[in-house]
């Protein structure tokens, strides 16, 4: 009989570490040069560590499209840990993002992207340009009607089917404008190599239109790129480019970050929903409503395979479930994630397993498709267990997602 591989075994799958450096955009990097020197860096970052905040991937996307050296600090949201001190010295409100340029820092996300056009240029066109000032509002009015409908609890069915239709009327237009749209794109940007790429008109609505996806799936059974095609073609061309993808999150997090950060999410009970839900809190995952593009599954469940094995010292520490147990369990799921093998331990704990599997934090942890391989293999583990016992996952805060564990002093 086969047995459950060792962590000697396992390391033997992992693969080389990235180059955070000059390579492609990830969330792990605390310097991005671009091929520059690091003595030419003036500009840097400040955004959530677990980059879960749409405003901070707002400057993230636009310096990385722009190609602009900048370094990163790393901040704890509220919801999930105390600010940093430090930060708090800096930027009195706590408020993320900001930038600090030349000793000066700047807040605000649309106050920052005008400040670093002035300096850099555009992407794409000038964020202040008068041919985006109904676009930028369009983008207020999508929110205004997402937040209506997800985050505000209907009493009657005439109350929830106002707010879906608000949204779906918003959403439309912004359909509409892509769909004139050559290119795809609302507002699109040349690169150094040529290539059409999104411009500031797009960015401004890739973080709250990605966050919708994945939220109105989960909570409501609704379908954005279903229902809106130029939008889906929109949301490919971004998934095309490893610069949007490094800073992209998948369902699961999304679903279960956002409740703490909007003040609640409320689920409308149908066919779709009980079924979409119950895909993405399995880590069976949407496929791709979720992420449109091909990959390779060997290369990206080794990455997952990489993360585990750098962290798994605190994972093993931070678990709060039967930590004898958990170890073996843990090696058991990664087993059948490299072998495709079920090795069942000696004594399994499906709680532990379930604990990780909703803590994966994308793209914090790792790109979204190593996570779902993860989380499917912690799934299938999990399910062997006779525990069937929930771990019910924080709605008011994230104080599990507390980063403290896993930062080295």
């Amino acid at each position: 009989m086969y047995e459950i591989l060792t962590w000697e075994d396992l390391n033997k799958f992992k693969i080389e570490d990235l180059d955070r450096v000059n390579g492609i955009n990830n969330s792990y990097a605390n310097l991005r040069l671009f091929g520059h020197k690091e003595e030419d860096v003036i500009v840097t970052l400040f955004r959530d560590r677990h980059s879960w905040c749409p405003y901070c991937q707002k400057i993230w996307l636009w310096l990385e499209f722009k190609r602009i050296p900048y370094r990163v600090k790393k901040i704890n949201m509220f919801c999930y840990g105390q600010k940093e001190i430090w930060f708090l010295d800096k930027v009195r409100s706590g408020k993320l993002p900001a930038i600090e340029f030349k000793g000066q820092v700047v807040t605000e996300s649309d106050n920052i992207i005008a400040f670093l056009e002035n300096e850099f240029g555009a992407q794409g066109s000038y964020i202040t340009s008068s041919h985006l000032r109904e676009t930028r509002k369009l983008e207020r009015e999508i929110f205004r009607s997402w937040c209506n409908w997800l985050c505000r609890e209907s009493f009657n069915f005439i109350d929830n089917s106002f707010r879906k239709k608000r949204l779906k009327e918003s959403i439309s237009k912004f359909d509409e404008i892509l769909s004139r749209s050559e290119s795809g794109f609302v507002d699109p940007a040349v690169s150094n190599s040529g290539d059409l790429e999104p411009g500031i008109g797009d960015i401004i609505f890739i973080p709250y239109m990605e966050r919708m996806n994945a939220s109105l799936m989960y909570y409501k059974g609704f379908n954005i790129r279903s229902n809106y095609p130029s939008i889906h073609t929109w949301l490919t061309l971004f998934e095309g480019t490893n610069a949007y993808r490094g800073t992209q999150g998948d369902f699961h997090t999304h679903s279960h970050d956002l409740p703490p950060q909007m003040g609640g999410c409320f689920k409308e009970s149908n066919q779709k929903q009980i079924v979409f839900s119950k895909a993405i809190d399995t880590g069976e995952g949407l496929g791709n409503f979720e992420l449109n593009k091909n990959y390779d599954s060997k290369y990206y469940a080794r990455i997952a395979i990489q993360r585990v094995l750098k962290h798994k010292e605190s994972l093993i520490k931070v678990n709060p479930y039967d930590k004898e147990f958990f170890e073996e369990s843990l090696r058991s799921a990664l087993t059948y994630m490299i072998t495709s093998e079920v090795r069942i331990p000696e004594k399994l704990s499906g709680k532990s397993l379930r604990y990780l599997k909703d803590r994966i934090s994308v793209p914090r942890d790792m790109p979204i498709i190593s996570a779902r391989l993860l989380r499917q293999s912690l799934n299938k583990i999990e399910l062997i267990s006779d525990n069937n016992e929930i771990d019910e996952i924080p709605l008011k805060h994230r104080y599990d997602q507390d980063p403290i564990n896993f930062i080295s002093n």
